[in-house]
């Protein structure tokens, strides 16, 4: 079953899929296409194929469709979720999620990939988060984040416009370092417990977000822990001085940030002070209290060889 979002990349997606869809079927034996219409639809879509007898999985979008079709595999109750085959034809704006497990943008080395069929089992990690004073959760495959990083991505989402490609993006990045408000709240993460005004935190699977930047260097999907990086109250200049450290890796370098390993995570807000906001994988969820666990052998990812190996 192929999950195709043809809104991906400003309408992308839907306009390159005819002749990605021609060159699959020279190759693949037989599949199912399903399109998504709405925000959240590759979630109903994924869950329902498993139930319909599907056991390989293909989304073609970007780093939100591959967060949607993964939540529905792990959400179904038919068959374990790592049973299920999956991968991501990335036809996005970002591709962050593909960076990590090296899955390549360019079809024919994709197509050879897939008819290859390694793969790896990476672990997910499940927030549970509130909104409109209701508990809720999701599952996030890549990168979630807190204060600064999820005022982004509300922004973002409500000037899509911007979000054009990697530089807008930063461009957005900028725009919003004038409008935030640092907040006070209290983080847990096993026996290290901080009670600060936080400009950022990141709870990491996987390395890259925000359009190649690395926020959780430290991360690796198969280790059995969250990545944590955490920045208390960091100046905007000092945001500006260091934003070459976003794409390095060195950003735990910074004397006001914090990098480790978790595994499990806890953000609250004290009384009084307002709800700390809340992103997984790029997708705006709700506020604190936010409260992060890890769930191993959870999603079997279709790799190159070279990256299985290093696995």
């Amino acid at each position: 079953m192929i999950i195709l979002n043809p809104a991906a990349a400003n309408g992308k997606a839907g306009k390159l899929w005819p002749e990605l869809e021609s060159r699959l079927r020279e190759q693949l034996a037989d599949f199912e296409v399903a399109r998504t219409q709405y925000s959240g639809h590759a979630i109903e879509l994924a869950e329902a194929a498993v139930q319909a007898g599907y056991r390989h999985l293909i989304a073609v979008g970007g780093d939100g469709t591959n967060h949607e079709v993964a939540n529905g595999i792990l959400r179904q109750q038919i068959v374990p979720s790592h049973e299920i085959w999956y991968t991501l034809l990335p036809v996005g704006t970002g591709n962050d999620w593909i960076r990590t497990h090296s899955i390549p943008r360019q079809f024919d080395r994709w197509l050879q990939m897939l008819q290859e069929g390694y793969f790896i089992i990476q672990e997910v990690g499940r927030v549970t988060y509130h909104e409109a004073g209701v508990e809720k959760n999701r599952y996030f495959v890549n990168v979630a984040g807190m204060a600064y990083d999820a005022f982004v991505v509300r922004y973002g989402e409500q000037h899509r416009h911007w979000v054009r490609n990697r530089f807008f993006y930063l461009l957005l990045i900028l725009r919003c370092l004038f409008k935030y408000r640092l907040n006070q709240g209290a983080l847990e993460a096993g026996d290290h417990v901080v009670q600060q005004r936080f400009y950022t935190i990141n709870v990491g699977i996987c390395r890259y977000s925000g359009g190649g930047m690395q926020f959780v260097p430290q991360a690796d999907p198969t280790d059995g822990k969250f990545a944590l990086t955490y920045a208390g109250p960091v100046s905007k200049l000092g945001v500006l001085l260091n934003t070459w450290r976003f794409y390095n890796g060195s950003i735990g370098r910074h004397p006001k940030i914090e990098t480790m390993h978790a595994d499990w995570v806890k953000v609250t807000s004290p009384t009084g002070h307002p709800p700390i906001p809340v992103e997984a994988d790029g997708e705006f969820l709700g506020y604190s209290p936010v409260y992060f666990e890890l769930i191993t052998n959870a999603l079997r990812v279709i790799v190159p060889r070279a990256e299985q190996n290093k696995m």
